[in-house]
C-alpha cells in the first residue's frame, strides 16, 4: 500500500513522539499494521528498539532461535510441536505467524552483469515445446536454440528429440547460417554435453569432444546451479515461447522449421540488441559475423548410427519402426545408418537396403523386392505376407480370420477374398465393416462385402470400380479429355412428331 508523505510523518510524530503503539497507530489512522512496520523501517529504525509486548514465546525464544539456526528449513509445525513437548501453551496460528519474525533469513545474493567480446562465445540449451503427433507415436518436440552471446543472433530448429544426432544438427545449423562459430559454446550439464561431473573434473561426451575438434572450438560447461552464467539462451527460449511458438499453427516439422528460420531472420533480427540498444540484433550480427571462426571444409558425421541384430523375418527394428532387407541377410548383425530423411541397412561396409525414414510407431516399411523372392519360394510365406498386409491395414482382421479358423474355413481364400476388399474400398471401410461382421458372429469375406455395400448405399455413392493400368507409361501418362455431354442431351431430347399434312 503506498501512503503520502503526510502520512508518513504522522507515523513517525506518533511513534517518536508520542510513543504511541504501532497497533495504536494502525488502528487511529485506519492503516494496516504492517504499512506502519514498513514506514518505521524505512525511517531506520531496527524491530528490536521497538517497545515490546510480554509473550507467551519469550521464554521459549532461546530454543527457537539456537533450532532455526542449526536447521534453518525446520518447519513451522514441527518447530511447534517441538515447543509444545516443552511446555508451550499458545496456539499454532499465532505461533506459525510469529516464526515469520525469528526465522533467519539468507541474504540474496549479487551478481556480475556479464560481459563478452565478438564472436567469443555463444550459448546452446534445448527447450521442450510439449508433443508432436506422426501416426500413431506421439513423439516429444524438442526445440534446439543457440544464441550468440554478444549480438544475441538466434538460431531456432525443432527436432522430434534430444538425442546426439539431433543435437549436433542443430549445431551444424547455426553454423551453416552464421557462416562461421564462435570460439567457445556453453552448456548446460546436459547429458549430451556432459557425462560425469565431480565437482571441477569434469568428462564430456566423446562424441562431442570429436565435434568440437573438428569444428576447433572450446565446450564449457557452466558450473551447478549456476543458471545466470547462461542466461542469454533461457531468455532467448523464453522468448520463443512467447513470440514465435504462442498460437502458431503448422503442417508438419519441415512446415515449422521454416517457419522458425523466417522468424529468426525477421522478427527477431529486427528486435534491439542488449549489448548496444542504437544497434538492431540483425546490424550487431553484421558486425561480429566476421569475427567467427572459419567453417572447416568438410562437414562432420551426424547420423546415426546402431547395432542391430536381424531374426528370422526379414525386417530390422529401429526407431519404433520396421524396416525390410533381403531375406538373404537375416540371423546376422548388421548396421543401421539413418539422417533425419533416410534409413541405410548396412552389411559392413555393403548397403543392403535404404528407405524413407518414417516417425510413426508400429509401420512397416517394405521394398517388395525384398519379400518377393521369399514369397516366390515359400507358399506359406505368400499366405503370411497377406494377413500382415491386412493386420496393417484392419487389425481387426486378426480376430475375423481366428474366428473362421474355429469353424474349419480355409485361411487362405479369405486372406485373398479380404485383401480384394481392401484394394476396392480401402483400408477405413474395411477396418469398420470387419468390426459390424464380428458383432454379428459371421465372420466370412460375403458378410464383410455385404457390409460395406450397405455402408456405401446409405452414404449414396457409385459403386466403387477398382482401375488396373498396364505398366505401359505411355498409357498412365496419357491425357484424357472429357467428352462434352451436350451431345447426348440431344439424342436423348424427344422430338415432335411433324405434320404431315404441312
Amino acid at each position: 500500500m503506498t501512503i503520502s508523505a503526510e502520512l508518513e510523518a504522522k507515523i513517525l510524530r506518533y511513534f517518536h513522539v508520542e510513543k504511541w503503539l504501532v497497533g495504536t497507530i494502525a488502528r487511529q489512522l485506519g492503516l494496516h499494521h504492517g504499512t506502519v512496520d514498513r514506514v518505521l523501517s524505512q525511517a531506520g529504525l531496527p524491530k528490536v528498539a521497538r517497545p515490546h509486548r510480554a509473550s507467551l514465546l519469550d521464554p521459549y525464544l532461546p530454543f527457537v532461535r539456537a533450532t532455526l539456526e542449526q536447521y534453518p528449513t525446520l518447519t513451522a509445525s514441527r518447530l511447534y510441536a517441538m515447543v509444545r513437548e516443552r511446555g508451550y501453551a499458545g496456539g499454532a496460528d499465532h505461533f506459525r505467524h510469529l516464526m515469520l519474525h525469528y526465522r533467519p533469513r539468507a541474504l540474496p545474493e549479487a551478481y556480475l552483469r556479464l560481459k563478452t567480446l565478438p564472436g567469443e562465445q555463444a550459448q546452446v540449451d534445448w527447450g521442450h515445446f510439449g508433443k508432436f503427433t506422426v501416426g500413431r507415436a506421439e513423439r516429444p518436440l524438442m526445440a534446439f536454440v543457440m544464441v550468440l552471446s554478444w549480438s544475441r543472433q538466434i538460431l531456432l530448429r525443432f527436432f522430434l528429440d534430444a538425442r546426439m544426432a539431433s543435437f549436433l544438427r542443430g549445431h551444424e545449423a547455426a553454423f551453416q547460417a552464421w557462416g562461421g562459430l564462435p570460439r567457445v559454446l556453453l552448456y548446460d550439464n546436459l547429458k549430451s554435453a556432459v557425462l560425469e561431473r565431480q565437482g571441477d573434473a569434469i568428462r564430456f561426451h566423446p562424441t562431442l569432444l570429436a565435434f568440437a575438434a573438428h569444428y576447433r572450438f572450446e565446450p564449457r560447461p557452466v558450473a551447478i546451479a549456476r543458471g545466470n552464467e547462461k542466461g542469454r539462451v533461457e531468455r532467448a527460449i523464453r522468448y520463443v515461447r512467447d513470440s514465435f511458438f504462442a498460437a502458431r499453427t503448422w503442417r508438419d516439422l519441415d512446415d515449422l522449421n521454416a517457419q522458425a528460420e523466417a522468424w529468426c531472420l525477421g522478427q527477431a533480427a529486427d528486435r534491439p540488441c542488449p549489448e548496444d540498444r542504437t544497434l538492431s540484433v540483425r546490424e550487431a550480427f553484421l558486425q561480429e559475423q566476421p569475427r567467427l571462426l572459419a567453417l572447416p571444409e568438410n562437414t562432420f558425421a551426424t547420423e546415426e548410427r546402431v547395432e542391430v541384430c536381424v531374426g528370422k523375418t526379414p525386417y530390422v527394428r529401429f526407431d519404433l519402426n520396421d524396416y525390410s532387407l533381403p531375406f538373404t541377410h537375416v540371423q546376422r548383425l548388421l548396421t543401421v545408418v539413418a539422417s533425419p530423411q533416410e534409413v541405410r541397412i548396412l552389411d559392413g561396409a555393403a548397403v543392403i537396403a535404404r528407405h524413407p525414414r518414417s516417425y510413426d510407431k508400429g509401420a512397416q516399411i517394405e521394398d517388395e523386392a525384398h519379400l518377393a523372392e521369399l514369397a516366390a519360394r515359400k507358399r506359406a510365406a505368400r499366405h503370411h505376407r497377406g494377413q500382415d498386409r491386412l493386420a496393417q491395414a484392419a487389425p481387426n482382421s486378426r480376430d475375423l480370420l481366428m474366428a473362421a479358423a474355429e469353424r474349419g474355413e480355409n485361411l487362405g481364400s479369405l486372406t485373398a477374398a479380404l485383401l480384394r476388399l481392401l484394394d476396392t474400398y480401402g483400408a477405413s471401410e474395411l477396418q469398420a465393416a470387419i468390426g459390424e461382421t464380428l458383432t454379428r458372429g459371421v465372420p466370412h469375406p460375403n458378410a464383410v462385402r455385404l457390409s460395406l455395400e450397405r455402408r456405401r448405399e446409405q452414404r449414396r455413392q457409385p459403386p466403387p470400380l477398382p482401375l488396373t493400368l498396364p505398366d505401359d507409361p505411355r498409357v498412365r501418362e496419357a491425357a484424357v479429355r472429357p467428352h462434352a455431354l451436350a451431345d447426348y442431351d440431344q439424342v436423348t431430347t424427344r422430338q415432335e412428331p411433324r405434320d404431315e399434312r404441312a
